[in-house]
């Protein structure tokens, strides 16, 4: 088999994904006045030189540079970076000399990076490339594509895949390396099947003149990315053409060419010179690798030996459960510290205490008993089988109990384990976060609340203060030590889940809560982090119509970014100890985030930040009659209160409102914020009649167009979500609602992209960099035109939910549309599960019955089992990465197996803030294992899909 020779320069793989617009161009230089320019050190003091040659098109005002972690190239210093200058249409390039007194620290990590005109930078991805400082040659040339973060193939180089899913595919070669060679090819192929590797075959005689049988095999080493071989090309004319191909080295044959045109080398070969060429990626299918997997809080598992609630221990069941029925993923909720109040509140997983400690009543007491106390623990068996019986999690008694016996067995075993090296080890790699975390906790515990600002000592986090109280002679060493103790038994536990998961070829995936609690240690210890002033939350949706008021402060993303997001950095390496691959909760938050005046109770009085105002101007040269108070103000009339209230109107009159002289209504001052409303009705008797008062009353102060919260008051305005639904806006003019109309329109969905997209792209590649897990991002909700190019560009899967479409206009997206780098399910724990949205809305499931499921009349009014298996095969076929369920939509394919009722599946209800997260499975995980027709029927769907 003889390939067609083809001489275009423009071959690689950067080239065809990333082509060129305009080029940045001031004087064309050719390669010797490039080198000239560059070589300023005299000549007898230049042990080798370095030269960088990147293929690569700019766009208008980019600008390339090189770093690595050596002084040679500023140590990694973006500021000091090498700028890489024109060389020709296809290569821009740099020099460095290397002195003969320059330290040799052997292997030289580098990479490039883009820098554009508003300041962005973009990183070429991977860390294989590399500059061996030992080679005796005089001259090293270093011919390199550029890795775009988006190619798919890099998704493959990530943890989960990298050790665990394609870890059995290495193939070990003994090829001998050559005693002289000039030149080095190396390139990666993440998919290569077992007993296959890379080969070259090119135009000229040492690649085999195009003869298949004469091809030169690449090998990888154990802990390589990348396939190498070296050349001897000193006898052969540049320029060379090339291909590779894939080798079966089992059978001994050529497999195949890699797609795509020829690649081509040009070159000038000296005998002190060598020349490595990177070029990134073979040109391979990429997208042929699935998976799937199931989602599942770690509260929410049951075993015979769990103790009423989901253990780290008991996610080995669960792996043993997913390894029989072919499942590769585990998805879990944060497991994060959420005591702050010691009551059932506490069960709200995204409001944890510290982003870093692990919840202790995730932790198996028989794994910290030592079989000397395991009587202690027999002791507790009947309550455990009591609470293990319960339909539901009972967080308070579960909480209760666990902390009370787990104080008793730190009395009796503490000391010892400390003197343990592997607890020694965990302190020391973990004291950033552990020390404050186990004074917080002891403070709370002393003063009786997580709130600090109301202690009466060590409102503020001093390191002298904490230094003073965790000294050997201070009293409260032994309590605040016993947090020390629990954490370093709940890291064990969740890490030999993890490497039980990695034996069964069973990757886990954890979850980055988008915020942080109020009322924790990480606000105590860094509150220049966030702002401390404002709440988080979300505009309204369809599943929160009034938004979402999740409470925590916001970041401070330029305190943040001072000091290199470290914060995020020690996030990530935590995460890298349980996880391989996680979801960035609301990674919308990443471009703006929604943010409520503390005085509000609704996510409806929020607003987007950053967003740019709309100025009093625009509504001038729109001939609006503007007024601030109208439109910033609450609007309340007679009609507008009989409406909301009643015969209850005139209650309010006297109670809450003040008349003003154009017979419209005011608040009174003490009712005119949510929270004095909430604080007012919440002394009084809970009953339907005044938390009709109360949310009518949240309806009135909500009543508004615009709020007046920039620092240019009256100047500059946002709108409230949602403008068009409310009276004060139905009760002005057509032309002025036509008028407003677009103006909100413009500044919800036109003006703030590039703001927004500028946002993302100063802390999420940063971030990006930092960790090597594979990322999906909750994109979900308001998603700015902006945020799919992000996250594709930064290779960050999507999530996409056939409820939520993301394309407008649309009602359902079908799952055989999804990206490949994507993450399909038909539910999240924030929604109902398949068959409770199934009887939401007749109307709409009856559309989705005809059109989505192609089924013909009417559907039925209960979600039968053979619907659900539809929907859920759906999922299977579809060309994304992964589909991922939720274990109840899994047993609802089989009447015998599924809870009777389904209202009773759902995990949390976002438009309840007092949410209780107690779902619990309805049969133990052993019952699961057992069942042999259930598991061999979904093990076929799951291997009929190829996944």
């Amino acid at each position: 088999m003889k390939e067609k020779k083809v001489t275009d320069t423009t071959t690689s793989k950067t080239a065809k994904k990333k082509p060129a617009t305009t080029k940045v161009v001031t004087k064309k230089a050719t390669k010797a006045t490039a080198t000239k320019k560059i070589t300023t050190i005299k000549k007898e003091s230049i042990a080798k030189k370095i030269t960088f040659q990147l293929r690569f098109k700019t766009n208008f005002g980019q600008q390339l540079f090189v770093t690595g972690n050596h002084n040679l190239l500023d140590n990694n210093d973006i500021e000091k970076a090498i700028p890489l200058t024109y060389f020709n249409e296809d290569f821009w390039a740099a020099s460095i000399d290397v002195k003969s007194t320059e330290k040799n620290k052997g292997l030289i990590n580098y990479n490039y990076f883009l820098k554009s005109l508003d300041g962005t930078i973009s990183y070429d991805s991977g860390n294989d490339k590399q500059i061996n400082l030992k080679s005796t040659s005089k001259e090293l040339l270093f011919i390199d594509g550029w890795n775009y973060t988006g190619y798919i193939e890099n998704a493959f180089y990530t943890v989960p895949f990298q050790k665990v899913l394609l870890k059995e595919n290495f193939t070990e070669l003994k090829i001998t390396k050559p005693r002289k060679f000039t030149h080095t090819f190396q390139i990666k192929s993440p998919l290569l099947k077992k007993g296959q590797t890379l080969c070259l075959i090119g135009g000229c005689e040492k690649l085999g003149n195009w003869n298949v049988e004469k091809a030169v095999l690449l090998n990888r080493n154990i802990g390589d990315d990348q396939f190498k071989v070296d050349i001897d090309l000193s006898k052969e004319t540049f320029p060379i053409d090339y291909k590779y191909g894939v080798y079966d080295t089992v059978e001994n044959k050529f497999l195949q060419f890699e797609q795509g045109d020829n690649r081509i080398i040009f070159d000038e070969v000296k005998s002190t010179k060598k020349t490595i060429v990177n070029d990134v990626f073979v040109n391979l299918p990429s997208t042929t690798w699935r998976g799937s997997g199931v989602a599942i809080p770690v509260f929410s598992l049951k075993t015979e030996k769990s103790f009423g609630v989901g253990e780290f221990t008991d996610m080995n069941l669960l792996v043993d459960w997913c390894s029989n029925v072919g499942l590769k993923l585990i998805q879990v909720l944060p497991i994060n510290d959420t005591t702050a109040n010691h009551n059932w509140q506490d069960s709200y997983p995204y409001a944890a205490i510290s982003a870093f400690a692990l919840h202790p009543i995730y932790i198996n007491l028989n794994a910290v008993t030592e079989k000397k106390n395991i009587q202690l623990l027999k002791a507790l068996e009947s309550t455990r089988i009591e609470l293990n019986k319960k339909e539901k999690v009972d967080y308070e008694e579960v909480i209760k109990v666990k902390t009370n016996y787990l104080k008793k067995i730190y009395s009796l075993q503490g000391q010892d384990t400390f003197k343990e090296k592997e607890y020694q080890d965990f302190f020391s790699s973990n004291k950033h976060w552990l020390v404050p975390y186990a004074v917080f906790c002891y403070l709370r515990d002393e003063y009786g609340t997580s709130n600090f600002y109301n202690w009466p000592a060590y409102k503020k986090f001093k390191q002298k203060d904490i230094d003073e109280l965790i000294d050997p002679k201070s009293k409260a060493l032994t309590d605040i030590s016993f947090h020390y103790f629990v954490q370093y038994h709940l890291h064990l536990q969740l890490q030999n889940a993890t490497q039980y998961a990695h034996s069964k070829s069973v990757v886990v995936k954890g979850d980055i809560p988008i915020g942080i609690y109020r009322y924790g240690v990480d606000a105590w210890q860094n509150p220049n982090l966030y702002h401390l002033d404002v709440q988080a939350g979300a505009p309204p949706d369809d599943f929160a119509i009034k938004g979402q008021n999740w409470g925590f402060p916001t970041y401070n993303w330029e305190n943040m970014k001072a000091d290199g997001f470290a914060w995020w950095n020690q996030r990530f390496e935590q995460m890298t100890n349980y996880f391989d691959t996680f979801r960035i909760d609301h990674i919308l938050g990443f471009f703006r985030i929604w943010s409520i005046p503390t005085h509000a109770v609704e996510g409806i009085l929020g607003y987007f930040v950053p967003a740019i105002p709309v100025h009093i101007s625009e509504f001038q040269n729109r001939n609006i009659d503007f007024n601030s108070d109208r439109y910033t103000k609450p609007f309340i009339t007679d009609h507008i209160i009989w409406e909301q209230f009643g015969y209850d109107n005139e209650k309010i009159k006297l109670d809450f409102l003040v008349k003003n002289d154009d017979g419209n209504y005011s608040l009174k001052q003490e009712f005119a914020a949510q929270r004095q409303v909430e604080k007012h009705f919440a002394v009084l008797e809970s009953n339907d009649i005044n938390n009709k008062l109360k949310l009518g009353l949240y309806n009135l102060i909500s009543n508004v167009i615009l709020f007046n919260v920039t620092e240019n008051e009256n100047q500059e305005f946002h709108f409230r979500f949602a403008m068009e639904k409310t009276s004060s806006f139905s009760n002005l003019d057509y032309y002025t609602q036509k008028q407003l109309k677009e103006l909100y329109i413009n500044y919800f969905f036109n003006r703030q992209d590039a703001l927004w997209k500028q946002e993302a792209l100063q802390k999420l590649p940063a971030l990006r960099r930092v960790t090597n897990m594979l990322i999906c991002g909750e994109d979900l909700g308001l998603v700015p035109d902006c945020v799919p190019d992000v996250m594709r560009d930064l290779g960050l899967l999507s999530l996409e939910i056939q409820r939520m479409p993301k394309a407008n206009n649309s009602e359902f997206f079908h799952p055989a549309d999804a990206p490949y780098l994507s993450v399909v399910t038909p539910s999240t724990h924030d929604m109902s599960t398949i068959r409770g949205w199934w009887e939401e809305d007749k109307p709409r499931i009856q559309r989705f019955f005809n059109h989505q499921l192609r089924e013909i009349g009417a559907a039925p009014n209960f979600c039968e089992a053979w619907i659900n298996q539809k929907i859920v095969e759906q999922h299977l076929h579809s060309p994304a990465m992964w589909a991922i369920f939720q274990l109840q939509d899994i047993l609802a394919i089989d009447d015998t197996i599924r809870l009777e009722n389904p209202n009773d599946e759902r995990i949390n209800i976002p438009a309840d803030p007092n949410h209780y997260w107690q779902y619990k499975m309805h049969l133990t995980l052993e019952e699961l294992i057992k069942n042999s027709s259930f598991n061999t029927h979904f093990s076929e769907l799951i291997e009929k899909s190829g996944r």
